[in-house]
């Protein structure tokens, strides 16, 4: 199938880069599973703005900055924080159902943030937005949403007819989940907004399909890729043995949630940080980790019970409707919670126009580095950064229309040389064994002796995986594992190459901060 751009992922950042194409493109829009699947429709919180009466750009952006411990590009963040008011004028046309309080916004207050510059839809905004942008890109005749295609490969000038050393992307081919069918898609831009990675740990928010899919594709097809050692752990998400990855937005602490010790009852966020359950979301994750592995704890209780039962229930209708069902009144009782992957911060590299290496390569969303987190992302504004990336890709692919050149003629997937797999054992053992030695090895806190135990395996199952995946037929739990145990080597690689503590990524080893910020940037 040939259109003009090709979108790889279908939330936020994919369908905004599609609806502003459309005016003028033929675009296909492709998701792993349905279209509804991706992170976006998860998110609960909400999005960052300045909207209120006395807050201003210079504050988000140095809240920015002071989250992502001084590693942000402020380039890119001055980028993203100016575009937003407009980004969420944009979403309010579209008829996303934001609350509001007589005619302004309502807006809450998240950790990190100095000022109360958050938008939401009650306590489940993402899954407004999702809706809002999909019947959007339903209704427009120019974009085809194609689910159940599981991205194997971006396509190079050496899977053209006519073998080529050209660096150039030209679309990707595509296991139909349907037909277990390889299919190629060409385009001459494409763009890369699958998420992030993860599912490349035990515990984890994030959707069943976040295995770092498009780094990884990026990453073997030449684009650098920066700071993946940054992996945010939300700091609470529900403890519960039958419910998995239900998070408990940051909203709840920023209307007043307070964190306890089950133990002793005791509010311990002010011994850890003058910010208490305000402060940013690496500093919180580690104090519950460390309460919990000092006592010996499965979980730390959130509670908010002190407030109003009309007040809790109004601002997280579906987090009380959930958690009654499972038997927790948060009106009267606390939040069983515990750490949990829920960012990847680093990824591919891209400017601000969201141009990778790879020439014809965009990419928006939780797939890149894009200079905006840095070291920890600030509440709120990952979803702020697709829509302002998803936009600045569509742009630049409008503007330079007549640079991209039509792709050539490419051969078709070449699966003459391979069979079925009679051992598929081996693809659910190595999944285990990954998502269990990254949460142990590479999890909060790290020391070097950890991480190189980790590389030791990822190496040893980098080897496996591959050799797996050159004598059979691809399946979609192959391709996952395959980019799984990329990005996993990616997160190690670069754990080891930062000798100092910062945002995100803390060693027993090296406790300090450096005196210099620097990225940490892997060449293919």
């Amino acid at each position: 199938m040939e259109v003009d751009v090709l979108i790889i992922g279908s939330g936020a950042a994919g369908l905004t880069a599609a609806l502003q194409l459309a005016a003028t493109r033929k675009v296909a829009v492709l998701a792993k599973g349905s279209i509804s699947d991706g992170a976006t429709a998860w998110a609960q919180g909400g999005i960052a703005a300045v909207l209120e009466p006395g807050d201003n750009f210079a504050n988000h952006i140095e809240d920015t900055m002071v989250a992502g411990a001084g590693l942000n590009n402020r380039a890119t963040v001055e980028f993203v924080v100016e575009n937003a008011p407009l980004a969420i004028e944009r979403l309010a046309k579209l008829g996303v159902p934001f609350n509001l309080e007589g005619n302004d916004w309502h807006l809450t207050r998240e950790g990190g943030h100095s000022h109360r510059r958050i938008v939401h839809v009650d306590d489940a905004t993402g899954w407004a937005v999702q809706q809002a942008l999909e019947a959007a890109a339903r209704a427009h005749p120019n974009i085809s949403l194609v689910p159940d295609m599981v991205a194997v490969d971006l396509i190079l000038g050496r899977h053209q007819e006519r073998f080529s050393t050209s660096g150039r992307i030209h679309g990707v081919y595509a296991l139909n989940r349907k037909t277990g069918r390889v299919e190629t898609y060409t385009a001459r831009a494409t763009i890369l907004a699958s998420g992030g990675a993860g599912r490349t740990y035990l515990y984890s928010t994030a959707p069943r399909g976040a295995t770092g899919d498009g780094i990884a594709m990026a990453w073997r097809a030449g684009c650098r890729v920066s700071n993946m050692e940054f992996m945010q752990f939300h700091p609470t998400c529900l403890y519960n043995l039958e419910v998995k990855n239900f998070l408990i937005t940051e909203a709840v602490r920023g209307e007043g949630g307070i964190l306890k010790n089950p133990k002793t009852g005791h509010r311990y966020m002010p011994d850890y940080d003058d910010r208490a359950e305000l402060a940013p979301r690496d500093i919180v994750a580690r104090a519950n980790d460390a309460e919990i592995k000092r006592d010996g704890l499965d979980y730390v209780h959130l509670d908010i019970s002190h407030k109003p039962p009309e007040f809790v229930k109004a601002h997280f209708p579906n987090i009380y409707e959930k958690l009654m069902g499972l038997g927790i009144d948060i009106t009267r009782e606390p939040i069983p919670v515990v750490p949990a992957q829920h960012y990847t911060c680093g990824g591919v590299i891209v400017d601000l126009d969201g141009r990778t290496d790879a020439p014809g390569l965009y990419a928006a969303g939780e797939v890149t580095q894009s200079g905006l987190h840095g070291a920890n992302r600030l509440a709120s504004n990952s979803l702020l950064e697709c829509f302002v990336f998803g936009d600045a890709c569509a742009r630049h692919i409008d503007a330079n229309w007549d640079r991209l050149p039509p792709p050539p003629p490419i051969r078709q997937w070449d699966e003459s040389r391979v069979t079925d797999s009679d051992e598929e054992v081996v693809i659910a053992q190595c999944w285990r064994e990954i998502r269990q030695f990254m949460w142990n090895f590479v999890g909060i806190v790290r020391t070097t002796k950890r991480l190189e135990r980790a590389q030791h395996r990822i190496d040893l199952l980098r080897h496996e995986v591959e050799d797996y995946y050159s004598h059979f037929r691809v399946t979609p739990d192959l391709i996952e594992l395959r980019n799984l145990v990329e990005v996993a080597a990616l997160i190690i690689r670069s754990a080891l190459a930062r000798h100092e503590s910062r945002g995100l990524h803390f060693t027993l080893d090296f406790p300090k901060m450096a005196d210099e910020a620097r990225d940490t940037i892997l060449l293919p």
